[in-house]
């Protein structure tokens, strides 16, 4: 059958996982603390955010490694730590975003490398930017 285009709410999704994945890599630099960075992270829709992933960031690895960047709030007070994001630490963004009792979702990550400017993606499979609404 090959490629079909994603339907509406397909795209929907994805601009939103996308824009949360980039927002979160906008703001990451060294030196910021973990609190901060959960603070100032993309904020999540009210309908997608019972399914949120479980952090906003955490070391690369098989199971979520430290640091394991809980999201502000709620989840903050309850499993939130803080501590400093260094110069050369890698790190995955995560995004999932389905709405409860949705039918579809769209889980995004990216992993990268912290450096004195920002972060750098450490991937270079291209995003699809085509279906951005």
């Amino acid at each position: 059958m090959g490629h079909v285009r994603p339907t509406e709410e397909q795209r929907r999704l994805y601009t939103a996982a996308y824009q949360q994945v980039h927002h979160n890599m906008d703001i990451l630099k060294a030196g910021m603390s973990f609190r901060e960075y959960a603070d100032r992270s993309w904020s999540i829709p009210e309908e997608f955010y019972a399914n949120r992933y479980c952090c906003v960031a955490h070391g690369v690895g098989l199971a979520d490694e430290y640091p394991a960047i809980a999201h502000s709030g709620k989840d903050w007070r309850v499993s939130g730590y803080d501590g400093v994001f260094e110069e050369n630490m890698t790190l995955c963004i995560e995004s999932y975003i389905g709405a409860e009792g949705g039918q579809e979702g769209v889980k995004l990550e990216e992993q990268v490398l912290i450096t004195k400017e920002g972060c750098v993606p450490l991937s270079g499979y291209r995003w699809e930017e085509s279906w951005l609404i």
